[in-house]
Protein backbone atom coordinates (compact mmCIF):
# COMPACT_ATOMS: atom_id res chain seq x y z
CA UNK A 1 0.00 0.00 0.00
CA UNK A 2 1.57 3.16 -1.05
CA UNK A 3 2.83 5.46 1.23
CA UNK A 4 0.06 8.56 2.21
CA UNK A 5 0.73 11.06 4.64
CA UNK A 6 4.24 12.68 4.94
CA UNK A 7 2.43 14.61 7.90
CA UNK A 8 1.72 11.63 9.85
CA UNK A 9 5.31 10.65 9.14
CA UNK A 10 6.83 14.13 10.60
CA UNK A 11 4.55 13.85 13.41
CA UNK A 12 6.23 10.38 14.18
CA UNK A 13 9.71 11.32 13.69
CA UNK A 14 9.28 14.80 16.07
CA UNK A 15 7.59 12.35 18.85
CA UNK A 16 10.72 10.39 18.77
CA UNK A 17 12.85 13.63 18.63
CA UNK A 18 10.89 14.98 21.66
CA UNK A 19 11.24 11.84 23.51
CA UNK A 20 14.71 11.93 23.15
CA UNK A 21 14.95 15.67 24.22
CA UNK A 22 12.50 14.94 26.76
CA UNK A 23 10.27 17.69 25.92
CA UNK A 24 7.20 16.51 27.93
CA UNK A 25 4.86 18.42 26.57
CA UNK A 26 5.45 17.79 23.29
CA UNK A 27 5.82 13.92 23.34
CA UNK A 28 2.85 13.54 25.28
CA UNK A 29 0.49 16.10 23.14
CA UNK A 30 2.51 14.11 20.00
CA UNK A 31 1.31 10.60 21.14
CA UNK A 32 -2.10 11.87 21.64
CA UNK A 33 -2.02 13.31 18.19
CA UNK A 34 -0.53 10.07 16.88
CA UNK A 35 -3.08 8.10 18.85
CA UNK A 36 -6.16 9.94 17.87
CA UNK A 37 -4.75 9.37 14.46
CA UNK A 38 -5.42 5.89 14.77
CA UNK A 39 -8.26 6.04 16.27
CA UNK A 40 -9.57 7.67 12.90
CA UNK A 41 -7.95 5.20 10.91
CA UNK A 42 -9.73 2.34 12.13
CA UNK A 43 -13.33 4.07 13.12
CA UNK A 44 -14.74 3.40 9.65
CA UNK A 45 -16.04 0.19 8.49
CA UNK A 46 -12.49 -0.66 6.98
CA UNK A 47 -9.60 0.37 8.54
CA UNK A 48 -7.56 2.75 6.03
CA UNK A 49 -4.61 5.14 5.82
CA UNK A 50 -4.84 8.52 6.12
CA UNK A 51 -4.46 11.29 3.99
CA UNK A 52 -2.46 14.69 4.70
CA UNK A 53 -5.93 16.07 4.57
CA UNK A 54 -7.46 13.52 7.27
CA UNK A 55 -4.72 13.99 9.49
CA UNK A 56 -5.12 17.86 9.79
CA UNK A 57 -8.86 17.72 10.05
CA UNK A 58 -7.47 15.02 13.00
CA UNK A 59 -5.30 17.85 14.31
CA UNK A 60 -7.90 20.39 14.08
CA UNK A 61 -10.13 19.14 15.96
CA UNK A 62 -7.03 18.38 18.72
CA UNK A 63 -6.45 21.70 18.59
CA UNK A 64 -9.78 22.92 19.15
CA UNK A 65 -10.63 20.69 22.61
CA UNK A 66 -7.33 21.75 23.73
CA UNK A 67 -8.53 25.57 23.30
CA UNK A 68 -11.75 24.96 24.60
CA UNK A 69 -10.61 23.31 27.10
CA UNK A 70 -8.13 25.68 28.17
CA UNK A 71 -10.84 28.34 28.52
CA UNK A 72 -12.80 25.77 30.28
CA UNK A 73 -9.94 25.58 32.99
CA UNK A 74 -9.59 29.32 32.96
CA UNK A 75 -13.31 29.78 33.62
CA UNK A 76 -13.01 27.45 36.60
CA UNK A 77 -9.63 29.08 37.64
CA UNK A 78 -7.54 26.40 37.28
CA UNK A 79 -5.18 28.19 35.76
CA UNK A 80 -2.43 25.29 35.44
CA UNK A 81 -4.53 22.80 33.85
CA UNK A 82 -5.45 26.08 31.47
CA UNK A 83 -2.09 26.20 30.98
CA UNK A 84 -1.09 22.60 30.09
CA UNK A 85 -3.91 22.56 27.38
CA UNK A 86 -2.43 25.77 26.27
CA UNK A 87 0.96 24.53 25.72
CA UNK A 88 -0.79 21.18 24.08
CA UNK A 89 -2.67 23.62 21.51
CA UNK A 90 0.75 25.52 21.10
CA UNK A 91 2.39 22.10 19.74
CA UNK A 92 -0.61 21.20 17.90
CA UNK A 93 -0.81 24.36 15.90
CA UNK A 94 2.88 23.91 14.94
CA UNK A 95 1.45 21.43 12.32
CA UNK A 96 -1.09 23.58 10.83
CA UNK A 97 -1.11 25.83 7.99
CA UNK A 98 -1.05 29.55 8.98
CA UNK A 99 -4.39 30.65 10.70
CA UNK A 100 -6.46 32.71 8.65
CA UNK A 101 -6.97 36.16 10.40
CA UNK A 102 -10.33 37.53 10.66
CA UNK A 103 -9.67 39.98 7.24
CA UNK A 104 -9.18 37.35 5.71
CA UNK A 105 -11.93 35.19 6.63
CA UNK A 106 -14.50 38.00 5.91
CA UNK A 107 -12.65 38.84 1.90
CA UNK A 108 -13.24 34.98 1.73
CA UNK A 109 -16.66 34.96 2.83
CA UNK A 110 -17.46 37.94 0.86
CA UNK A 111 -15.64 36.26 -2.53
CA UNK A 112 -18.13 33.19 -2.04
CA UNK A 113 -21.19 35.09 -1.68
CA UNK A 114 -20.36 37.03 -4.78
CA UNK A 115 -19.52 33.53 -6.78
CA UNK A 116 -22.53 31.61 -5.74
CA UNK A 117 -25.08 34.76 -6.03
CA UNK A 118 -26.09 34.22 -2.66
CA UNK A 119 -26.82 37.64 -1.57
CA UNK A 120 -30.51 37.80 -2.75
CA UNK A 121 -30.93 34.42 -1.39
CA UNK A 122 -29.80 35.33 2.05
CA UNK A 123 -30.17 33.45 5.04
CA UNK A 124 -31.05 30.51 2.83
CA UNK A 125 -27.94 30.01 0.52
CA UNK A 126 -25.77 29.22 3.90
CA UNK A 127 -25.47 26.08 2.74
CA UNK A 128 -24.23 26.83 -0.78
CA UNK A 129 -21.99 29.51 0.37
CA UNK A 130 -20.59 27.23 3.25
CA UNK A 131 -19.54 24.34 0.29
CA UNK A 132 -17.73 26.60 -1.67
CA UNK A 133 -15.88 27.97 1.63
CA UNK A 134 -15.30 24.99 3.55
CA UNK A 135 -12.27 23.48 1.20
CA UNK A 136 -10.73 26.73 0.99
CA UNK A 137 -10.49 27.09 4.79
CA UNK A 138 -10.06 23.50 5.93
CA UNK A 139 -7.21 23.64 8.45
CA UNK A 140 -6.81 27.29 8.24
CA UNK A 141 -9.96 28.69 10.26
CA UNK A 142 -12.29 27.08 12.85
CA UNK A 143 -15.58 26.42 11.04
CA UNK A 144 -17.45 27.80 13.46
CA UNK A 145 -15.87 31.42 13.09
CA UNK A 146 -16.48 30.83 9.26
CA UNK A 147 -20.33 30.12 9.80
CA UNK A 148 -20.62 33.26 11.71
CA UNK A 149 -19.29 35.46 9.37
CA UNK A 150 -21.43 33.91 6.57
CA UNK A 151 -24.16 34.48 8.89
CA UNK A 152 -23.04 37.85 9.32
CA UNK A 153 -22.89 38.53 5.27
CA UNK A 154 -25.96 36.61 4.77
CA UNK A 155 -28.38 38.22 7.88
Amino acid sequence: MAHMSDLKDRLRTDLTAAIKARDEVRSSTLRMVLTAVTNAEVAGKEARELTDEDVLGVLTSEGKKRREAAEAFEDAGRTEQAAKERAEAAVIADYLPEQLGAEEIEALVREAIAETGAAEEGMRAMGKVMGVLTPRTKGRADGGAVAAEVRRQLG
